[in-house]
């Protein structure tokens, strides 16, 4: 102990000694410099003198360039304030205005598809709330109750009482989940139909529902995991779509009616009909046609209400036996051409499901009767007519084999490699691309709630992604507090929409020159990634 004592005296006395010295060979030659002997003050004085401000002429601070370099619309003497509307046009949906529609045809409900105003009858004006407007009611109080302010239209509350859409409670509308065919409540009807259908499971994940009314079914089939697009047209069933949004579920303003639906090919894994006043044994069976082109293969139809169940309620339909009995063996003649199999008719619902691929229905194919569509692609349905023909599905090896690929079920398949991107269908794109967007959204995603914390909080409900690629901003905020429109426009250089289905999220295609199918109100955020590049001098 002694010995490192002594040892540590002596390092401690080292260390003084060289701190001392180095310090006092430093303050001399500091002395040394500052008395003209050393360099060092003649050297800064240079550097000084070729660094003055002064001595650079050339450094000029005015602007290199001059209005007249740019654009002639590119300034303008005030910013421009768009001023309201007027009060009358507080539920304005510039496509589907009423008195327009008035002047085209009736045949195949042209006159209530859209129909945009020209040029110089285009509003530069702000759609006004209504009065005493107030925030939504958050998910899933919304579900069931709507404030009257925000969509004062009583009718159907008249119309449609004992069918159980909607009631008028004080200040509030309020929705029993009741339709036309299931007066008693979406829940039991949907309990009948998951007796047939596998909809819990995550095999059945997105739904389309044609003349959906308040929407009630789709409300309902979102406790079931089960994301439904629905839509019926602006007619005299007031706000039917408005209340649906309203509510915070999915849903559009159209019909079947002479155009194809916005969607690409095998998208849905069920669509439904429920008293949707569409005249499925019309046309040729057009609309039957449409309907399985949407559908994916081995997807759901489901039919309930006139014809089905006849023999019971033909009296109260007010029709003659024979009239839906002709109707009902029309549509069954149809859905044997499109090679669907009937698997339930019970309780005055028909279920049939569409064929795996098209080599387990050779007579199908070898039907002239039945026309096949021209193979186009899949995204040219913007504004394109509707036709009385079957849509060829991708080509297999067995009949065994899901043409264009089989899913995984929800929630796997919201994450998994699409079969449209494995198997090559979407140019540009591949395996590694798509994991690559899906990291780059997350990311994104993160940023933006350090801006926005609500963003996944529930406050939003109605989400819209105005050119939605791959759908990984839908999918990183994927969650039962909110749904995302994913929109496609149908411009873009390569169709994504397919893809964003077999993620199991929903969509449609547009173009953002025209308004959108909705009513005023009815998104609580909107995305908004390269739309304006997009549509760069369009």
């Amino acid at each position: 102990m002694a010995r490192s004592l002594t040892e540590n005296k002596t390092r401690t006395a080292l260390f003084v000694l060289v701190v001392f010295g180095l310090c006092s060979f430093f303050y001399l030659l500091g002395v040394w410099q500052r008395s003209g002997f050393g360099r060092g003050d003649s050297i800064a004085a240079v550097v000084n003198e070729q660094t003055k401000c002064l001595k650079l002429p050339n450094l000029n601070f005015e602007t290199h360039h001059s209005a007249s370099d740019l654009p002639n619309d590119t300034f303008s003497s005030q910013v421009k304030t768009f001023e309201p509307c007027d009060a009358e046009y507080t539920d304005y949906t510039p496509c589907e205005e009423q008195k327009r529609a008035m002047t085209f045809p009736r045949d195949h409900m042209i006159y209530r598809e859209r129909h945009c105003p020209p040029e110089n009858e285009k509003l530069y004006c702000l759609i006004p709330a209504p009065k005493g407007y107030v925030a939504p009611f958050p998910w899933p109080k919304s579900r069931d109750y709507v404030s009257y302010a925000n969509v004062p239209h009583k009718s159907l509350t008249v119309e449609k009482a004992i069918q159980n859409w909607v009631h008028y409670e004080g200040n509030v509308f309020r929705f029993p989940g009741g339709g036309t065919q299931f007066p008693q409540g979406a829940d039991k009807y949907i309990d009948q139909l998951a007796s047939v259908i596998p909809i819990t499971g995550g095999e059945v994940r997105t739904a389309l529902d044609t003349g959906c009314g308040v929407a009630s079914l789709g409300a309902y089939l979102l406790k079931k995991d089960v994301l439904t697009m629905s839509f019926a047209p602006k007619d005299n069933h007031e706000a039917q779509v408005q209340f649906a949004l309203e509510r915070g579920v999915p849903a559009y303003i159209g019909l079947l009616g002479s155009m194809k639906l916005s969607f690409p090919s095998r998208v849905f894994d069920m669509a439904h009909c429920s008293r949707c006043l569409i005249p499925w044994s019309g046309s040729n069976g057009m609309y039957m046609m449409e309907v399985d082109r949407v559908l994916r293969p081995g997807g759901y139809w489901v039919l309930s209400g006139p014809p089905i169940g006849w023999k019971i309620h033909y009296k109260g339909w007010q029709r003659t036996k024979d009239d839906l009995r002709s109707e009902q063996r029309k549509i069954e003649q149809f859905a044997e051409l499109l090679c669907w199999k009937k698997i339930s008719e019970k309780d005055g619902i028909a279920i049939w499901r569409k064929r795996l691929n098209d080599k387990s229905c050779p007579r199908k194919q070898d039907n002239s009767k039945v026309a096949k569509c021209e193979l186009t692609s899949e995204s040219d349905v913007w504004y394109k007519k509707m036709e009385a023909c079957i849509t060829p599905l991708p080509e297999v090896k067995s009949v065994s084999e899901v043409a264009g690929g089989e899913l995984e079920p929800f929630p796997q398949r919201l994450n998994a490699v699409p079969p449209r991107i494995a198997r090559g269908f979407v140019p540009g794109f591949s395996v590694q691309t798509y994991q690559e967007d899906n990291k780059l959204w997350q990311k994104h995603v993160n940023a933006y709630k350090k801006t926005n914390d609500l963003l996944d909080t529930g406050r939003y409900r109605n989400i819209m992604d105005m050119n939605a690629g791959l759908g990984s901003f839908a999918a990183v905020l994927e969650s039962p507090k909110l749904w995302v429109m994913n929109v496609v426009p149908f411009i873009a250089d390569t169709s994504t929409l397919g893809v964003i289905y077999e993620r199991g999220l929903i969509g449609m295609y547009h173009d953002w020159c025209e308004g959108f199918s909705t009513y005023p109100r009815t998104y609580d955020l909107i995305h908004a990634n390269g739309v304006f590049s997009l549509y760069q001098n369009k």
